[in-house]
């Protein structure tokens, strides 16, 4: 009940208080085709279910492996208890490997079909070099994560949920401020938008709104996707826009500057550091269910009576009940967020509309995203509810109408 609460109420706190623009009620058959509505379906719908069945099939490989594991397993465990804290890190990232390795069939289908749709631009090769390098970075981060999650348990046995929801705040922050410089370049190349009329653009947006933008950059996103994105990251000293290649490449000057304004509404409302904000609210009570959670789960290993390292303190076999409380308790926790992230995207959007004053071509463009991305207009609403970190493409064109009809009213 209190990471209920808590996660509702940081939502309820850090919602948008104003610049919401109510969307007209449109229908998706008036702006794309039967055929673009029926690709769309076909595409999403099986790719949709192959992700939920990858969420399954982790959570139930994370549930083996600590309430059941098998007898191989349970022997690298106890092995690993001999030297706790190198057993901690090795069981880190090897259940992170673990997770990979299992979930990888459904990926490389829904790999392949976006290949087969045009989606993908990327040969098995390269993706799953992509695919080792995650897995790498996710492997160092898991291992670094058990370590400091041991340390925590055996030095504060009953309240180390106090700090973690520290080291979970700390980790989102140094984790927003680093990818740009460690992890975003092992993926992509980042060019500062070059002096001309684009960058010129930005610059006068961004004077008009009274943002400051930081660095502005184009990623070669091509390389991998047809699709085309936007994207405000990065903190401080590391802040940045950055725009797909194809976005700038394939869209009308109009549209292009519909998403920088769109961005720039991000800055403009701190959206980053609100995100921020909400992790540092929630995470004390999220942290404490992870240890309720965990103490259930693992019984004797956290309990104290494991026996492991012959002196009855938890050792590494305790990390995958603990794994396996935080998988739960953070895709909860995700979906409450995304009830705020969609309103921060819907601010965003009446931002680019108010600032740019086109309407027409906020509407192409969300027309366009839905059409290149293969994107359903209107998702299911359940599934919407939970995994949907932004508004719907019809309610987002609906926001267009509303706006082009209040300036036809002025």
């Amino acid at each position: 009940m209190v990471a209920v609460v808590a996660a509702g109420t940081a939502t309820l706190i850090l919602r948008p208080r104003g610049g919401l623009i109510e969307p007209t009620a449109v229908q998706a058959q008036a702006y794309f085709s039967p055929a673009e509505l029926e690709r769309a379906e076909e595409f999403r719908g099986l790719q949709r279910l192959l992700g939920l069945g990858g969420i399954v099939l982790s959570g139930a490989t994370l549930a083996l492996i600590a309430l059941r594991p098998p007898r191989k397993a349970r022997r690298l465990l106890e092995r690993a208890g001999e030297h706790p804290m190198r057993g901690a890190a090795v069981t880190g990232a090897g259940l992170s490997a673990v997770l990979v390795v299992v979930g990888l069939p459904l990926a490389l289908w829904r790999h392949e079909r976006a290949v087969d749709a045009g989606l993908s631009t990327q040969a098995v090769g390269p993706w799953l070099g992509d695919v080792a390098k995650s897995a790498g970075i996710g492997a160092v981060l898991s291992a670094l994560g058990a370590v400091l999650a041991l340390a925590l348990i055996r030095r504060f046995p009953r309240s180390w949920w106090m700090p973690a929801a520290g080291a979970v705040v700390g980790f989102a922050v140094l984790t927003l401020y680093l990818s740009p410089l460690l992890i975003d370049p092992l993926f992509n190349k980042f060019e500062p938008l070059p002096q001309g009329k684009l960058r010129s653009e930005v610059v006068e947006l961004a004077g008009r709104a009274g943002v400051d933008v930081g660095e502005v950059f184009r990623v070669d996103a091509s390389r991998r996707t047809t699709g085309v994105n936007a994207y405000v990251g990065g903190l401080g000293h590391t802040k940045r826009v950055v725009l797909y290649d194809n976005l700038i490449d394939d869209f009308s000057e109009r549209q292009v500057r519909s998403v920088v304004a769109h961005e720039l509404g991000h800055v403009k409302g701190s959206d980053l550091p609100r995100g921020l904000l909400w992790v540092a609210i929630v995470a004390p009570a999220g942290t404490l269910l992870v240890q309720r959670l965990a103490e259930r789960l693992a019984g004797r290993a956290l309990g104290g009576a494991g026996g492991l390292e012959g002196e009855g303190r938890p050792g590494p076999a305790a990390i995958p009940a603990v794994a396996l409380s935080l998988a739960l308790v953070s895709f909860g926790l995700t979906c409450v967020g995304n009830v705020l992230s969609r309103q921060v995207e819907a601010r965003a959007d009446a931002f680019a509309l108010r600032v740019t004053h086109d309407p027409d071509a906020f509407i192409d463009l969300e027309r366009g995203l839905a059409v290149r991305n293969i994107s359903q207009p209107d998702p299911p609403a359940l599934l919407h509810k939970l995994f949907g970190t932004h508004p719907t493409t019809v309610e987002r064109i609906g926001y267009g109408e509303t706006f082009s009809r209040e300036q036809r009213g002025r």
